[in-house]
């Protein structure tokens, strides 16, 4: 074990959310450890049609529960947001440095800055990153989106894509920070071991919520149509309202595929030590990074940007979305040379020992905030990594 050097920010810090989703709550407890005068967090409810998991961990930070207003739905370009109590919350909790969601259309987030700024206080943006806005109100967007990053002091992209989209839209190279999308702490298990060749049919996992956006039509058809001698055991991990129909699907074209039912946690570990290959078929899906940590290659769609600082050709395939012909593609080159699956699994571990996980998802927000408040503080944490 080697180790690295962690800053302590020696101060308040304060983080907006629209929503405190479940998969952040290690994160947000890893960054309250890293901040001595204390975390605290400003965020509301999702709304019922965002099938999103609200934080339920016991958290290090504080939270503060805002009241949200939504105007139109979430995915429209329409939509705005506004999160009644922010104002109270900064009064109350006096934050040195605040964090919020790099996104002009929660309208409430406008006024934090405002407040902060009058006080000479920093704010940092954190978010996807600037894509392209298409749609009759593309303009007026484009101009609300400038106006707002144009206030921030420093914004923390989820990915190099979305770092390179706020330096192609105009914000300094050196005000853009990566904190590439983690929901995992490094692995704290040695690679598990697995034979060169496959024992029996190999197995290939998916872990997550049964929707129909994550695809898993595809994955049952792609299985289908790869030669029988490599037909995999498809192993489906999850609950969801696209359950039934999965079940009917699979009976008539992959029989072969089991679906156990939701786990989480440990419950897991199982599923990920007997797989052979990770797929995720669609759109989200956080166990990519999990997978990888118990040594999996993966095959995983391209979405919003933030997959392609995970998934490399050392580890994977990154394949277009909805696209049945790639992803068979994929599988089948997957499944036939076991030996490079080992190999790609190796990778996969290392990525997340060494360059995606919560531990140095913290280390670049702290850098971040060395940057926007000119703090000089004394390295007082070490964590351990894996060699």
């Amino acid at each position: 074990m080697t180790d690295l050097e962690m800053d302590v920010f020696p101060a308040k810090l304060g983080l907006q959310q629209r929503v405190l989703p479940a998969y952040r709550s290690l994160f947000l407890n890893a960054l309250a450890e890293a901040c001595q005068g204390g975390l605290s967090v400003f965020a509301g409810q999702p709304r019922r049609d965002e099938s999103i998991v609200s934080a339920s961990l016991p958290l290090k930070a504080e939270v503060f529960q805002a009241r949200n207003w939504h105007i139109g739905r979430v995915h429209s370009s329409m939509y705005l947001c506004w999160q009644w109590g922010i104002l109270r919350w900064l009064n109350d909790w006096q934050p040195d440095a605040l964090v919020v969601e790099a996104n002009p259309r929660n309208l409430s987030t406008w006024l934090a800055i405002r407040w902060m700024h009058a006080r000479q206080r920093p704010v940092i943006g954190w978010g996807l990153g600037a894509p392209p806005i298409t749609g009759r109100i593309r303009s007026l967007r484009q101009w609300e989106r400038a106006s707002f990053l144009s206030q921030l002091d420093a914004v923390i992209a989820y990915s190099q894509r979305g770092a390179q989209q706020y330096r192609q839209i105009g914000i300094v190279a050196e005000k853009v920070f990566v904190a590439t999308n983690a929901v995992a702490a490094r692995p704290a298990s040695p690679l598990p071991q697995r034979a060169e060749q496959f024992s029996g049919r190999p197995v290939v996992l998916f872990v997550g919520r049964l929707q129909m956006r994550k695809r898993i039509d595809l994955l049952l058809q792609a299985c289908s149509d790869l030669p029988e001698e490599i037909h995999p055991e498809l192993v489906i991990v999850g609950d969801g309202p696209a359950l039934p129909e999965l079940e009917r699907q699979a009976a008539s074209i992959y029989p072969q595929a089991k679906f156990v039912g939701a786990h989480y946690g440990t419950e897991l570990q199982p599923y990920y030590r007997q797989a052979d290959l990770f797929v995720l078929p669609g759109t989200g899906g956080l166990a990519v990074q999990e997978a990888m940590a118990y040594g999996l290659p993966v095959i995983v769609a391209e979405g919003d940007g933030t997959q392609s600082d995970l998934v490399r050709p050392a580890n994977g395939w990154l394949i277009p979305g909805d696209d049945l012909t790639a992803l068979t593609a994929a599988l089948k080159e997957a499944l036939s040379d076991p030996h490079r699956l080992r190999r790609m699994g190796l990778a996969s571990y290392s990525i997340v020992a060494n360059e995606v996980n919560i531990e140095v998802m913290v280390r670049e927000f702290l850098k971040a905030l060395r940057y926007v408040t000119g703090m000089e503080w004394e390295v007082t944490t070490r964590c351990d990594v894996p060699d």
